[in-house]
């Protein structure tokens, strides 16, 4: 495979129908010509000799994979750039979840919303995704990754800085359905990140993806403390609408994937991203015509994920996206639970039964939140090592024993050790899966294969609230216990996976 110089003549790939130029063969040292046709005439007389060579799958020197083209362009400020665009979207995410473990207590002392309604306020956030969470899939297979951040910024913004308006507990409650609706798109930016990731760096760069996830995490937690006991949550809520701002502009020039465009047959603007790598990254681009790698699949098809191929990797990963968010999101939430449940009451207003939350609260939220740091760098270091599916196993074995922890004691120094290293463990955890998922589909049902776990992952996280913040008021064992049950279920189905992609390229 040769390279070529960016802005030089393109080649594109030859389509059905097309002329195919005469090739000559080299066969146990003789030169065989093997003729041209045009597939509409009918297929050429077959000699042994091609007969031979056409039951090995050979990619010509003079062609190049999408795959191949960014393999050899490698990382630099590319994928810089997309990393700080794709990590704002994560921050946003972010930033939406975490004000969840503190509007419900906000709500109970402003408006005396019952443990059920808190409840139900995270429960609604994550019904939209989960009812959004195919639909964007879908729309980001057929229509492209772009066109559906882009939309999903808008929405975001939109619906976030009106929550903060909200007139009453009923349209708070559908304004945050129609965040969480929003927000099922944000795994599609994992998608397109991916996608433009070399093979070596994959792994690594969409784990650190992670780290913005947990800044925004650490940026809500530290805007909470400044805004909320001075001004409310409705402040807070409009404030924290403000990377979604910020995104919904930049999302313009992000750009469409290759492989998304070669899958369409639109060759010609794949090749002008990849001249675009090559211009960034300061990399001579590949000489020779880009060609679509693998078998056609139907884009965008959610009937293909349960196909005879599929259909094993498809339900364990949908069961293991479920566990990490109900394992995840009932840690953040049982972080707020436990540490104010050791305090007394004060009266709000005609509220008797108020636990607002005090410095001291968001001090430790923010020390367990930070807790996502290590986890991340520890991933990486273990699933370079071991795989995706042992290091995922494992974690939820991990996760386990830590949250079984939570029951033996009552310190309040303790209990935030123990959930710095859960925190760090299932953050790493759900990354993770993030990284093995887009590995393990095809380009044609890579966005709506992560939607769909998404949406099974959005199920999970439904649930978790009635556990963490009702269930856990009765009985912290039996709550824990639960925890401790789906996770060593989901460490089994992370063994039992087909297929391990550590070192491998994205199938085409």
């Amino acid at each position: 495979m040769g390279v070529r110089r960016p802005g030089t003549t393109r080649g594109y790939e030859e389509m059905q129908g097309a002329n195919v130029a005469t090739v000559n063969v080299a066969i146990a040292g003789h030169t065989t010509p093997i003729a041209t046709h045009n597939s509409q005439q009918g297929p050429p007389p077959v000699t042994p000799q091609e007969f031979e060579m056409a039951s090995v799958s050979v990619v010509p020197d003079d062609t190049f994979t999408v795959t191949q083209a960014v393999n050899a362009l490698g990382f630099g400020w590319f994928q810089v750039k997309l990393s700080l665009c794709v990590g704002l979207c994560w921050m946003a995410d972010s930033m939406e979840m975490t004000i969840l473990s503190v509007l419900g207590p906000a709500l109970h002392c402003d408006w005396g919303v019952t443990r059920y309604q808190q409840a139900l306020t995270t429960t609604i956030v994550f019904l939209g995704m989960m009812l959004s969470s195919t639909f964007w899939g879908q729309l980001s297979d057929r229509y492209g990754r772009k066109p559906a951040l882009t939309l999903c910024g808008v929405l975001l913004f939109l619906y976030g800085l009106l929550s903060a308006v909200a007139p009453s507990f009923g349209w708070l409650l559908l304004l945050r359905g129609l965040v969480g609706f929003a927000i099922g798109c944000v795994p599609q930016s994992v998608t397109l990140y991916a996608e433009f990731l070399p093979t070596k760096q994959r792994a690594k760069c969409v784990v650190l993806l992670d780290c913005f996830w947990a800044l925004g995490a650490c940026f809500e937690v530290a805007l909470a403390l400044a805004v909320a006991p001075r001004l409310g949550w409705r402040w807070l809520l409009g404030l924290s609408a403000a990377p979604l701002f910020v995104f919904a502009v930049i999302t313009p020039w992000l750009p469409e994937s290759a492989r998304y465009n070669v899958t369409c047959g639109q060759n010609d603007k794949a090749l002008a991203t990849l001249e675009q790598i090559a211009v960034d990254n300061k990399k001579p681009m590949l000489l020779g015509r880009l060609v679509v790698e693998g078998t056609a699949t139907p884009r965008g098809s959610v009937r293909a994920l349960l196909s005879t191929s599929l259909r094993r990797t498809t339900l364990l990963l949908w069961f293991i996206w479920m566990s990490c968010a109900f394992c995840y999101y009932g840690l953040v939430l049982m972080s707020t639970e436990l540490f104010s449940g050791d305090r007394k009451p004060v009266v709000a207003g005609d509220i008797e039964d108020c636990h607002p939350l005090s410095t001291d609260d968001y001090l430790d939220l923010l020390w367990t939140t930070l807790a996502e740091f290590p986890g991340i760098f520890a991933t990486i270091a273990v699933m370079e090592k071991w795989g995706r599916k042992k290091t995922m196993a494992f974690q939820f074995i991990l996760y386990g024993g830590c949250v079984l922890l939570l029951t033996t004691t009552k310190d309040r120094t303790a209990l935030t050790m123990i959930l710095f290293l859960a925190r760090g463990v299932i953050a790493g955890l759900f990354q993770a899966a993030y990284v093995y998922t887009p590995e393990v589909y095809p380009t044609a049902l890579r966005s709506v294969g992560v939607g769909g776990c998404s949406a099974l992952a959005r199920l999970g996280a439904m649930a978790t609230p009635y556990v963490a913040q009702v269930l856990l008021q009765t009985s912290v064992w039996s709550a824990v216990s639960v925890y401790g049950v789906f996770a060593i279920s989901a460490s089994v189905a992370c063994l039992l996976l087909p297929y391990e992609t550590r070192g491998s390229d994205m199938a085409q």
